[in-house]
């Protein structure tokens, strides 16, 4: 999975009702492994700039885009040779289906729902993948979904050049700042 990159397509995002929502898919995918999120739906720049200062301060290399047309995405995520995971409660168990997605050496495009999501996202999908058969979360399932792609690699991932570094301890908190290179 190391040459793999994974995106994550936040399907039909709403500026006033899902900016909470939207914004834990983004801290999501980021802490979970995942090399960038796209958005569709409403444009929201104070969401993708939150996101970026994340990154800033926190570090990694971590992006976040906007696309109007989600569909245009699929078809040129597949025409360059990558494969879509649909997160569903419809689709096939995570645990059966997630080592062929592992398998595959091309890159991934994860998406996430919003309000509905359209047929066509189920029959572009190669893998509709569901993480229980019961409603919940999205950003549950897609934590779980990464974790399980990821084998649990993310727990050490590391975050460089960032600002901020927690330091896991058993009472209290630690948080480390670092220093700004200026060479």
């Amino acid at each position: 999975m190391d040459d793999v990159k994974v995106n994550v397509l936040r399907l039909d995002h709403r500026r006033v009702r899902d900016a909470r929502i939207t914004t834990h898919v983004c801290l999501t995918s980021r802490a979970f492994g995942a090399d960038k999120v796209i958005l569709s739906g409403d444009e929201d720049k104070k969401i993708m700039g939150g996101v970026r200062d994340v990154v800033k301060r926190w570090g990694g290399d971590f992006e976040v885009d906007y696309r109007k047309n989600w569909e245009n995405l699929l078809d040129e995520w597949k025409n360059s040779g990558g494969e879509i995971v649909h997160l569903t409660m419809y689709g096939e168990p995570v645990q059966d289906i997630t080592k062929k997605i592992r398998e595959s050496p091309k890159d991934k495009l994860v998406v996430v729902g919003g309000s509905r999501v359209p047929t066509k996202v189920y029959h572009e999908a190669d893998w509709n993948v569901s993480v229980t058969t019961q409603p919940h979360s999205e950003v549950a399932a897609l934590a779980i979904f990464l974790h399980t792609l990821f084998e649990g690699k993310e727990y050490d991932k590391d975050f460089e050049g960032g600002k901020l570094e927690v330091v896991p301890t058993a009472h209290g908190k630690r948080v480390l700042t670092h220093e700004e290179n200026t060479e």
